[in-house]
C-alpha cells in the first residue's frame, strides 16, 4: 500500500488532487477535518488549547477561532527546534 501526504498552502489545489485520488478508489483521511472534530466544545484538545493560549481563542459560540488560534501559535512553532 502507498501512503500520501497531500500538504500546500491555500489554493494550491490540495482539495482537486484529493477529489481526483478518491475518485480512483483511494482512502482519503482529512485531519482538518479530524482537527475540528478534536477542537469541538467540550473536547479535551479544545480545553488544552484554552488552557494555554486563552480565552480569546474562543468565539462566541464557543468554538475555537481557528484564524486566532493560527495568529498566537505561528511565532511558537516558528521557534521549536528542528
Amino acid at each position: 500500500m502507498l501512503n500520501v501526504a497531500l500538504t500546500g498552502g491555500i489554493a494550491s489545489g490540495k482539495s482537486t488532487v484529493v477529489k481526483l485520488l478518491a475518485a480512483r478508489g483511494a482512502y482519503i483521511i482529512d485531519f482538518d477535518e479530524l482537527t475540528r472534530y478534536v477542537e469541538e466544545p467540550g473536547r479535551p484538545a479544545w480545553q488544552a488549547l484554552v488552557d494555554f493560549f486563552g480565552k480569546e481563542i474562543v468565539d462566541h459560540d464557543g468554538t475555537i477561532n481557528r484564524g486566532k488560534l493560527g495568529r498566537l501559535s505561528l511565532p511558537i512553532a516558528a521557534n521549536l527546534p528542528g
